[in-house]
C-alpha cells in the first residue's frame, strides 16, 4: 500500500492547452469566449510548473486571436509561469499568433507555420444577376453602408477603404510577432508576406525555437516524472452526439476551407 507522505515534494506539473481548430466566433471553435474558463484553469489549477500549448489551427479571426494570445500572456505573467508552444499539423495565421503568445515555439519537421498576412475574400455576382435578368435593390443611410455588396460591380474605393483597414490588422500581427520572437527571427528573407513553411525551415527563419514534440521536450526540461493535466473547450451537446446544426453549415465549409490552405 502506498502512504502519502506529508510535506513529500510531488513531481512537477505541466498544465496542457489543446487549441485544436479554427479560430472564430461560432460555436464550437476556437474563441476567447469558450476557451477562457479552459485557461484560467490550466494557469491556476494543481500549481504547475509550466502551461504547454497544443496548437493544431489553421488561423481565422485576428481579433480572437489576439484576445487569446492577450489572455495567456497576461497569466503567464501574473503567474509567473513559462509557456511553451508545440505545433502539430499547422499554426498559421491566426494559429501562429496563438504560438507567439508562448516564450518558445516547438514544431514537428513537417508542421507548417507562418503564413503571417491578412486576407478577405468573397464573390462577385453582379454579371451573374443581370444575366438571369435580377434587378438588385439596396437601400441604405450612409454611402458606405453597401460596401463590398456582390451583387454590385466593385467600387474602387471600396478596394481601397478595405486594403487601408487590412494593412493596420496587419501591422498588429507583425507587432505582435515581432515583439515576441525579437532577434530571433531572420533578417535574410521577407516573413511577413503571407508566405508559409516547413517546420524545420520555420527554426531556420527563427519562426520557431527546436524540433521537439511536447512529452518527450517536457521530461527533458521538468525530468521523467513529470505528470500532465490537459485542458481543452468543452464540446456542444451538438456536437457529442455527432448532429449539426443548419446553422453551423456556412461555418462548417469556412473552417474546411482555411485547413485546405494548408493541404489537410
Amino acid at each position: 500500500m502506498s502512504l502519502r507522505i506529508p510535506f513529500r515534494n510531488s513531481p512537477p506539473r505541466v498544465n496542457v492547452i489543446r487549441l485544436n481548430g479554427a479560430i472564430m466566433t461560432r460555436q464550437g471553435s476556437l474563441n476567447d469566449q469558450s476557451l477562457a474558463p479552459t485557461i484560467e484553469k490550466a494557469f491556476r489549477k494543481g500549481k504547475p510548473a509550466a502551461v504547454a500549448l497544443s496548437i493544431n489551427s489553421p488561423g481565422g479571426s485576428p481579433v480572437q486571436s489576439s484576445l487569446i494570445a492577450a489572455r495567456i500572456k497576461r497569466l503567464a505573467e501574473e503567474k509567473d509561469l513559462p509557456v511553451f508552444a508545440f505545433v502539430e499539423d499547422v499554426a498559421a495565421s491566426g494559429g501562429y499568433w496563438l504560438a507567439c503568445a508562448a516564450e518558445k515555439i516547438y514544431v514537428d519537421q513537417s508542421s507548417i507555420v507562418g503564413s503571417i498576412g491578412v486576407i478577405s475574400a468573397g464573390f462577385g455576382l453582379d454579371e451573374f444577376i443581370a444575366k438571369h435578368g435580377i434587378q438588385r435593390r439596396v437601400y441604405t443611410s450612409g454611402k458606405s453602408k453597401s460596401q463590398l455588396d456582390p451583387f454590385s460591380p466593385e467600387n474602387p474605393e471600396d478596394v481601397v477603404r478595405i486594403k487601408g483597414l487590412q494593412e493596420e490588422i496587419h501591422k498588429s500581427f507583425i507587432n505582435h510577432v515581432t515583439a515576441s520572437r525579437g532577434d530571433r527571427l531572420t533578417q535574410d528573407i521577407e516573413l511577413f508576406d503571407g508566405a508559409f513553411w516547413t517546420g524545420a525551415t520555420g527554426v531556420d527563419l527563427g519562426l520557431a525555437d527546436e524540433i521537439g514534440h511536447l512529452v518527450p521536450t517536457m521530461k527533458d526540461i521538468y525530468g521523467d516524472k513529470v505528470r500532465f493535466s490537459v485542458y481543452g473547450p468543452k464540446k456542444s451537446l451538438f456536437k457529442r452526439f455527432g448532429a449539426e446544426l443548419a446553422t453551423g453549415l456556412t461555418g462548417h465549409v469556412e473552417e474546411q476551407a482555411l485547413w485546405a490552405r494548408f493541404g489537410l
